[in-house]
Formats: C-alpha cells, structure tokens, sequence
C-alpha cells in the first residue's frame, strides 16, 4: 500500500518537532539536527520537516511505494500526467537511500514518486561528498 508524503520547510527545526509530535500523538521514527519524519498509520503518511529557514512552506508533496513493483505503477502514472519527468534513480536523500523520479503539477509544485530500500548517515548526497 502506498503512502502519501509531505516535505515542509521550517524555520525552527526544534519548535516545529514539538508542534507536530503533539499534532501526531507520537515522537518523529528519525530526528536529526536538520530534518524530522513520522511514518504515520493513521493517517497513512510519511510526513517531514527539513531546516530552510529561507524558504518556509510546503516543499515538495510525493507517493511513496513500498516495493519496487508498487514504484513502477507509480512511475506509469506520472508518464499519463504529461509533464516533464526528471528520472533521479537510486539516490541518497533525507537520511535515506532510494530510487525516485520528479514531475511537476501545471502550477509548478514538485511531486517525488519514490521507494526507499535503506538508511543513510547524511541527509544528501551532495553532503556526503562535501
């Protein structure tokens, strides 16, 4: 079963994990000094925050797959949306490894369709070879 996912920007990393894990009821399942995540049941959905202080908001909406036959009818659907595809493949991102694509919807907001098979130790890999 897929699971719809959310990335917002926060000023404050801190305030923000405390408003949500009281929003949620539970504490984040990863919490590093940069970024925030619940993997969340009920509602179904991978929810995190990520320190950008100079661009708060909604930073990207996504499905996550749990398999890599679920990423595939995914990846069929973004071809039936039209827009122009931006095919990542296997990446590190958010502390974790993964396989994703990207489109965007008519009015320019970013949608991640990925599957994620493994932890990581940074959060991109731009950071590890930094």
């Amino acid at each position: 079963m897929k699971r719809f996912h959310v990335n917002v920007s926060v000023k404050n990393l801190q305030e923000s994990t405390a408003f949500y894990t009281a929003l949620f009821g539970t504490a984040p399942t990863v919490l590093k000094p940069d970024y925030a995540k619940w993997m969340l049941e009920d509602p179904r959905v991978n929810f995190a925050i990520s320190l950008h202080p100079e661009l708060v908001g909604i930073e990207h909406l996504g499905i996550q797959a749990e398999n890599a036959e679920e990423l595939m009818e995914v990846y069929a659907r973004l071809k039936q949306a039209k827009g122009t595809i931006r095919e990542e493949g296997k990446c590190t991102c958010c502390y974790a490894k993964s396989e994703k694509s990207w489109i965007a919807d008519p009015q320019g907001l970013e949608w991640e369709a990925f599957y994620t098979f493994g932890e990581a130790t940074v959060y991109g890999e731009d950071t590890a070879t930094a």
